[in-house]
């Protein structure tokens, strides 16, 4: 039924359980799994309305999310091959929700897993639930995990 899957994943525990999920159902499906993570810069840029702080730190804070990103992947990959399944990664910037949507069209993917929530409660008033607007905003069958 699924031949490739999207994990979006961001560092936080419940993507972690995301992966796993993702794990058992491409090889369920001998899917193939690719995996993505957004450094938020969207984020980054409304965190203050100082023009002056935004030049000085944004460069630095996307920088940080950036080696967060590599982190994260080379992680997931280690996992993947630990149960023999081969990951292909994908860094993306900008808004998670919008860049997922985009890169499942762009990949042709059938399913995606998303955690439910991110790695904190302000990143779910900053910038909402990235997992409701997926399920809200595709076409593409969506896996939540909890």
């Amino acid at each position: 039924m699924f031949t490739n899957i999207l994990i979006a994943l961001d560092g936080s525990e419940v993507s972690q359980r995301a992966l796993i999920e993702a794990v058992d159902q491409a090889r369920i499906w001998n899917a193939k799994l690719q995996a993505v993570y957004i450094a938020a810069t969207i984020v980054v840029d409304s965190l203050s309305m100082d023009p002056t702080f935004r030049m000085n730190n944004t460069f630095e804070m996307e920088r940080i999310l950036e080696k967060e990103g590599e982190a994260v992947l080379e992680s997931a990959k280690k996992y993947c091959a630990e149960k023999g399944i081969i990951l292909i990664t994908h860094m993306k910037y900008g808004d998670a929700g919008r860049e997922i949507m985009s890169l499942a069209e762009q990949e042709k993917f059938d399913l995606i897993v998303i955690g439910s929530h991110g790695k904190s409660d302000l990143d779910r008033l900053l910038i909402g639930s990235v997992s409701s607007f997926v399920v809200t905003h595709n076409n593409v069958t969506t896996m939540v995990v909890r």
